[in-house]
């Protein structure tokens, strides 16, 4: 699994770069745009299922093909629905009919998401391996036809069409993958009262993944709304660079946080210290990524994506500063898991979306995509940082933060 994540940001950045140069700064804003509207939507495709029927597969296991048929339904009716969605959104943007075509071509893949219900039993039975040469296969597939796209020099159709293909291939293989286990077929089972079920213990998670994604996308859109499609192909550019390194917070919080979950059965002390600790580390080592990010981005920039991104360089300047904040969040997130306040994460997540949104509307209008970098920087700060301080339960954390700002705490002895 680590080594399927691995690759794929490496292909993803690469290949996306190299897409990028060839389709230009504009016709890559109308293909980011696309790939962001559909995002904003695509979570309630998802219906917040993921980790709940997978939590039921673990418990009852011999209820396999019903919770599966069951999921598979839901997520296909979901799809649908988010489609109907989609339809009605554009008509209130300034799209014109090709980039709304672009829309619903990305989008229809949402449908064959369905399948991923497979992924959940192999989870289930920690069988990912199944699931992670899947998506090599994908990406593999992926990463071959739009560099055969760009040989040919073909048209931006195309690399939109990329998007579809691979979540057919992706649904393809996974079937293929569950087929082989020779474990019988769930498509013919639902039951009414499991999908209540499901639905009733989803809603709040399908809430969460809205705010995530408006957090994640809603700078693009408004950018192209605001400035026009050039611009989202600048901000985006530079945004695919800062965020490259995002997943390795998310990888040391991970191996670390269980040991620092146990301290906490030896004192309250040991387990806070080792919180410390994990907070200092990774937003000193957001630092050494930010700062020679500072002073190399427009160089960087035009090296990777060409002359005609160099206007990246000033937004990566900026936004690479979002890191810092992005740590903190990552690092919090698991705290509040283990202390069961999972509901702040929605609470934070969603003033970060609100504050984001505003500032947009003032700073982008002034200093145009400057000013929508700024915006996330702020908005990530208040959301990670300053949103702890709101409450009782959260404050402890807030000022662990701010003890990050001494060095020294990253040597101190447990």
């Amino acid at each position: 699994m680590f080594a399927e994540q691995v690759l794929r940001i490496i292909a993803g950045l690469f290949v996306g770069i190299y897409v990028a140069r060839f389709l230009g700064p504009e016709q890559f804003g109308v293909y980011s745009y696309a790939a962001a509207f559909v995002a904003l939507f695509g979570t309630i495709a998802r219906l917040g299922l993921d980790g709940i029927v997978v939590r039921d597969l673990v418990n009852h296991p011999e209820e396999r093909n019903l919770y599966l048929g069951t999921a598979f339904w839901l997520k296909l009716v979901g799809a649908l629905l988010t489609l109907g969605l989609l339809a009605i959104a554009v008509q209130f943007t300034s799209n014109d009919a090709t980039t709304n075509l672009y829309i619903f071509i990305i989008a229809s893949g949402l449908i064959f998401q369905s399948f991923d219900v497979v992924d959940f039993h192999f989870q289930s039975r920690v069988l990912s391996k199944y699931v992670s040469i899947s998506r090599l296969i994908q990406l593999a597939l992926s990463s071959v036809l739009k560099l055969y796209f760009i040989v040919i020099q073909a048209d931006l159709f195309w690399f939109v069409m990329v998007s579809l293909v691979d979540q057919i291939s992706l649904a393809l293989s996974l079937v293929i993958a569950y087929w082989r286990q020779k474990i019988g077929s769930f498509f013919g089972r639902f039951e009414l009262g499991t999908a209540k079920a499901m639905l009733k213990n989803s809603w709040p998670l399908i809430l969460s993944g809205i705010a995530i994604s408006l957090y994640m996308r809603i700078d693009q859109i408004m950018i192209k709304e605001m400035l026009g499609e050039k611009e989202v192909g600048l901000y985006s550019a530079a945004v695919r660079l800062s965020e490259a390194w995002y997943f390795v917070p998310g990888i040391i919080t991970a191996s670390l946080f269980p040991a620092i979950v146990n301290a906490k059965k030896i004192s309250q002390d040991l387990y806070y210290s080792r919180l410390q600790r994990l907070y200092t580390f990774l937003m000193w080592m957001a630092v050494v990524v930010a700062v020679p990010m500072t002073f190399i981005s427009e160089w960087l920039v035009t090296l990777l994506y060409g002359v005609a991104f160099n206007e990246a360089g000033q937004i990566l300047m900026i936004h690479i500063w979002a890191g810092v904040f992005v740590s903190f969040g990552v690092a919090s997130g698991s705290w509040y898991t283990s202390e069961n306040l999972q509901h702040y994460a929605f609470y934070r997540t969603l003033a970060g979306v609100v504050i984001n949104i505003l500032l947009n509307l003032i700073l982008i209008q002034k200093y145009g995509l400057v000013g929508a970098a700024i915006s996330t920087v702020i908005a990530q700060s208040m959301a990670a940082l300053f949103f702890d301080v709101l409450t009782k339960k959260t404050r402890i954390v807030f000022f662990m933060k701010l003890k990050t700002l001494c060095f020294v705490n990253l040597f101190q002895r447990t």
